[in-house]
């Protein structure tokens, strides 16, 4: 936990605490509203052939949908739980490291 605290640059255990919280609400939420988002968008289960590459599309998209709707999600339930600028730092990190650091950059 030390160097973790330390990576993170936390003070506290419970903050770390919180973070891991957040980290697991938004997992989960975000896991569970890629359903009723492809439902919305008429790409519901049944929209797929029921073969293979059927199910293998759909969950394909479902997992590609999950991505942008966790990392809104992480933000702002970091937010909710009093740790913005943990998850505001994390989140401009981890969207450098996939190549949309272009997101971020000072004009």
């Amino acid at each position: 936990m030390k160097k973790l605290k330390e990576r993170w640059d936390i003070q506290s255990n419970f903050q770390l605490v919180i973070i891991f919280i957040v980290f697991a609400i938004t997992g989960s939420l975000s896991a569970y509203l890629a359903k009723p988002v492809l439902v919305f968008l008429e790409l519901s289960r049944e929209a797929f052939p029921e073969h293979f590459f059927g199910g293998f599309f759909y969950y394909t998209l479902r997992i590609l949908l999950i991505f942008p709707i966790y990392q809104i999600l992480l933000v702002l339930i970091g937010t909710v739980f009093g740790q913005h600028k943990f998850f505001w730092a994390f989140e401009k990190k981890m969207l450098k490291r996939l190549g949309l650091g272009f997101l971020f950059q000072e004009h």
